[in-house]
């Protein structure tokens, strides 16, 4: 059985109530019902009558009472509808004292350190919701107990179901709240933590794959591309926060098989979904770059962390093909199954009668706005990429971010790697501890890729310089 609650407030403050707008959605992403006035509450209904049958309809497991100073002043002077409410649920209290369907969350306290409650809620167990802190403390056990789970029994979490009832324009993102939940369980080491990193990295996966395009776009298809991508932004920084966060806190074995799985898996929103059988590439164009930056942005992440070896894994791991593409003898793949490009976006991102070199890359640098994690970082992630695909030779790859690169910028990790326990990390992700070797399969690469004749870089000729390859190793 589903549980449905009803929530209760008081439209203290437009930021009061925006932040009920945010809890009911969470809860619903939890797979909890939620009856509110934002969602329920239509005009032309009778609000009193609405306030009525909420507290007093049997399916209604539980009744939430977001109590801050203006909620308890309304209940218990009777006013506005805060207070009709009162009379109805203290009346329901008063004939059932036993009852524990009313559930007082206190989102406010006075300067004395108490919260503000009705008079008639003061005697009842309450659950603080007063802080950030507090509310990431307690949301878990808020869910427990409208599912009925002890707290000293560890639930198992369902998966939510595929509807989220929302009448926003922009649907909530469970993976939020998916992701809350595992960083809880990973800061206090709780048992199960590869259930709820399973139930966030599903999440993160089935909120990209619904904007995946199953049907002919009917308006203009770079229009959507860069609207789509802006969607999937918050999904990019969702992934790049849980590998920033496990992999400094729990480098295991565990999380690295975790992240390879997970790259497989995103490499298949490149693909056309199995249902549809009449397509045309450029339709998935939107999730091309969105695995493209994704991946950019997980190297970023795993060099800021000194995730060496997972690097290596990373980099030496073969892919399966989504099942769509497997043909023949043809079943796995490199790391270049991460790399895209879109020429849909060039009308839409060049200036007026310029064309830009690597729309991809101008769409990368336009979203790249996190502090921890900025352009140059992603820039350097995809020089590292570079490195691998010219020590690999069957890899390709095309560094579109370095257009961007500014010819008297050095990159910190390259050139660090001048010190010989500096170039070791190197060669933990390379897998080459002779330098000269590396020296030698880099020229190659060079050569393989025909590097000399990349178009639109204005010093084609310096990757190898971008490397630090005539430093590497130089200083004991």
């Amino acid at each position: 059985m589903v549980p449905k609650v009803f929530i209760s407030y008081s439209w203290s403050s437009p930021g009061h109530q925006s932040l009920i707008r945010q809890w009911a959605e969470q809860l619903i992403a939890d797979g909890i019902d939620v009856v509110i006035d934002i969602f329920d509450l239509k005009e032309g209904n009778d609000k009193y009558d609405f306030m009525e049958r909420m507290v007093k309809d049997p399916t209604v497991t539980h009744v939430l009472m977001f109590c801050d100073k203006s909620y308890a002043e309304k209940a218990d002077a009777r006013i506005a509808g805060v207070g009709t409410e009162s009379q109805i649920i203290s009346k329901e209290i008063y004939d059932n004292v036993g009852q524990s369907k009313f559930i007082p969350i206190a989102c406010e306290f006075s300067d004395d350190d108490n919260p503000f409650l009705p008079t008639f809620l003061q005697s009842r167990i309450w659950l603080n919701f007063s802080s950030p802190e507090a509310v990431n403390d307690n949301w878990e056990r808020l869910i427990r107990l409208i599912y009925g789970k002890p707290e000293h029994e560890k639930p198992k979490l369902g998966k939510p179901p595929s509807y989220i009832t929302s009448n926003t324009a922009t649907p909530s993102n469970p993976a939020i709240n998916k992701f809350n939940a595992f960083r809880q369980a990973l800061l206090q080491d709780k048992k199960g933590l590869s259930f709820y990193r399973e139930e966030f990295l599903t999440a993160c996966f089935n909120f990209a794959d619904g904007l995946r395009v199953r049907e002919p776009p009917v308006d203009s298809l770079g229009k959507k591309i860069l609207e789509d991508c802006g969607k999937l932004k918050p999904i990019r920084n969702l992934i790049v926060d849980w590998v920033l966060l496990e992999s400094e806190i729990s480098p295991t074995e565990v999380f690295c098989n975790a992240l390879l799985d997970f790259l497989e898996k995103l490499r298949e929103l490149k693909s056309r979904p199995p249902e549809i059988n009449s397509w045309q590439e450029s339709w998935f164009e939107a999730h091309t770059l969105f695995v493209y930056e994704t991946f950019l942005y997980i190297i970023a992440a795993l060099l800021k962390t000194n995730s060496f070896q997972t690097l290596h894994e990373v980099f030496t791991t073969h892919y399966l093909l989504p099942s769509t593409e497997r043909h023949g003898f043809d079943r796995f793949e490199t790391f270049h199954c991460f790399y895209g490009y879109s020429d849909a976006l060039q009308s839409e991102l060049a200036p007026p009668g310029k064309r830009l070199n690597s729309p991809a890359a101008e769409l990368i640098k336009r979203q790249a706005d996190r502090v921890d994690l900025p352009f140059t970082s992603i820039i350097e992630a995809e020089l590292l990429i570079l490195l691998m695909a010219f020590l690999n030779p069957t890899v390709g790859w095309y560094p579109q971010t370095l257009y961007y690169h500014s010819y008297n910028r050095e990159f910190p990790f390259f050139v660090r790697a001048t010190q010989h326990k500096h170039f070791l990390k190197l060669t933990s992700i390379t897998g080459i501890s002779d330098v000269e070797q590396m020296r030698r399969e880099v020229r190659a690469g060079h050569e393989r890729l025909n590097v000399k004749q990349w178009g639109g870089f204005s010093h084609v000729g310096s990757f190898w310089s971008y490397m630090n390859m005539d430093g590497l190793d130089t200083i004991k």
